[in-house]
């Protein structure tokens, strides 16, 4: 496993891009040596149409993040931040709130050095009323909304723009822009469903009959996830962005769901999540486990597979010490790694094995019904109650981990089961009393909400993380222990500072960005549209 990251900044990276990342594209729409450098071009205005296809490719796959980059960049931050994971099987000390600012590019560079100058140079130079150019403005807000909700301000109009010294941009003036291009990108795709933009190069959606459909309903589900992350700081717009997401058509099938393929033969990606998971780098949190456990969830034994040693499903504390993680029942064998679906202990070895095929989620319909459930809560016309689309919600994320007793997903849907209590090593109580079947209260129901879109949302760690910051639900356990200063382990990390290596080299951008946040560059710091 490795975990060097290069150093280049946005200032280094933005006066380089004479060269660009082209990929080889079998005719399937696999790709091959997504890492190949094509340095004899001599700038990003040499390539033309032809080219295109394959830049998109690259432009999908790379925030993905390959395994390295996932390691760092989602595994030991968001989907830890998310509780979805604990790090009790390595010493990581991300779990414990320290920023590690050498691993901090993983969160950075596939964005800003591999995707953007890729997805620029399409929309620069194809017609804006093409289906080529409102894909590459769809996946450009997926990606750059992430990146935000990670640090806050960041280069967003002047990403890939060749400049030499590079402005942040505020949260909110981001956001603003995300609903209008989602909007264009939406329209333009309408005079373009018989298509097929890109071809089999379109990794997510190339291999359907009707992509452009599928990347209408994408960018809606997008736009409406979008509006739900403002809808404290900016109630009336995110109001009239979901109920317009909602009238235009967003996910509802899981036909519709998007993943991204991966192919370890052909084309040598491997899924991140998978390689972390045979790296043996993460387990099961104790928030899962109450949760998981309480309710007698049937996707425990999907997500999570049983602790190698004692056969069971058992979590692990986030923010352990080294010291207390090498204690039998928080050491590794002991507690639950990722389900068979990403890794599986060959008994042979004695080891982890990774499957490196496993397609990794983007968004999926589940997420739609609880964002519409929400929405519904809020008073705002969803096209039908909060109650059905919460149960609705449940029932296809069931139906997505390929749980198709339908008996057992009705009388789940009727439970009136809560978390459990742990009896672990800290005598650790149920992480939060929260039923399943739907209560009559307004305040439970939003919570209820939250804590099972939380659960249909895994493992998407980066998801995880944004919704429990702007809706403080679910209620998780404080961590053990904090070896930041800025932060106790009584309070929840809300964002990533700014790169060092940033400040360095683009230092007065870096220092203007400084001042949009409201606060110091620190853990502490709220984003924009965090109001918890």
């Amino acid at each position: 496993m490795c975990r060097e990251y290069s150093n280049i900044t946005m200032k280094s990276l933005l006066s380089s891009l004479l060269g660009f990342a082209l990929v080889t594209v079998l005719l399937s729409g696999c790709t091959k040596d997504y890492t190949k450098i094509n340095t004899d071009a001599n700038s990003l205005s040499s390539v033309g149409p032809n080219e295109y296809p394959y830049m998109f490719s690259y432009a999908l796959m790379s925030p993905m993040l390959s395994p390295d980059n996932f390691e760092i960049g989602e595994g030991t931050i968001a989907s830890v931040y998310s509780q979805f994971f604990s790090q009790a099987a390595h010493s990581f000390p991300t779990d414990r709130y320290v920023v590690v600012q050498p691993w901090m590019p993983a969160c950075w560079n596939p964005v800003y050095i591999n995707a953007a100058p890729q997805l620029k140079t399409i929309m620069n130079n194809t017609d804006v009323n093409s289906a080529e150019n409102a894909l590459a403005n769809i996946w450009w807000v997926w990606m750059f909304h992430r990146v935000t909700d990670y640090f806050g301000p960041v280069p967003y109009f002047d990403a890939a723009s060749g400049q030499s010294s590079v402005a942040y941009t505020p949260q909110d003036s981001i956001y603003y822009d995300f609903f209008p291009r989602l909007t264009a990108a939406v329209e333009v795709l309408k005079n373009h469903t018989s298509e097929k933009p890109f071809g089999s190069y379109d990794l997510v959606f190339g291999k359907k009959s009707d992509p452009v459909n599928s990347w209408i309903k994408f960018a809606n589900s997008l736009r409406l996830r979008l509006a739900l992350r403002i809808s404290k700081v900016a109630p009336d717009r995110a109001r009239t962005e979901a109920e317009a997401a909602v009238a235009a058509g967003v996910m509802t099938d899981l036909s519709d769901d998007a993943y991204m393929p991966h192919n370890k033969i052909n084309y040598n990606e491997f899924n991140g999540l998978a390689v972390t998971a045979g790296w043996d780098d993460v387990r099961m949190s104790s928030a899962m486990a109450s949760i998981l456990k309480g309710y007698s969830d049937p996707r425990l034994s999907v997500y999570w597979q049983p602790a190698v040693a004692t056969g069971e499903y058992t979590g692990a504390r986030n923010g352990m010490f080294t010291s207390e993680k090498i204690i039998e029942e928080n050491s590794r064998l002991f507690t639950s790694n990722l389900g068979t679906k990403w890794t599986y202990w060959d008994t042979n070895v004695n080891d982890w094995k990774t499957n490196y095929d496993a397609p990794q989620s983007i968004i999926v319909s589940a997420e739609s019904y609880f964002l519409k459930a929400e929405g519904a809560l809020n008073g705002w016309n969803m096209g039908g109650t909060a109650r059905d689309f919460y149960e609705a919600g449940i029932r296809r994320s069931m139906q997505q981990w390929g749980i198709t007793d339908q008996t057992a997903i009705n009388d789940y849907i009727a439970s009136n089961a809560t978390p459990i209590a742990l009896n672990d090593y800290f005598d650790s109580p149920a992480v939060n009393d929260y039923p399943i079947a739907f209560s009559a209260s307004a305040d439970m129901q939003r919570k209820q909400i939250a804590q099972q879109k939380w659960l249909a949302l895994f493992p998407d760690g980066m998801e995880g993380w944004a919704e429990v910051r702007r809706t403080g639900f679910p209620e998780l356990y404080h961590i053990i222990h904090s070896e930041n200063p800025d932060i106790s382990e009584n309070q929840f990390i809300r964002r990533m500072p700014f790169l060092s290596a940033e400040a360095q080299t683009n230092g007065a951008a870096v220092s203007k960005a400084v001042g949009m946040l409201g606060g110091p560059d620190k853990v502490t710091t709220p984003l924009w549209w965090d109001k918890n």
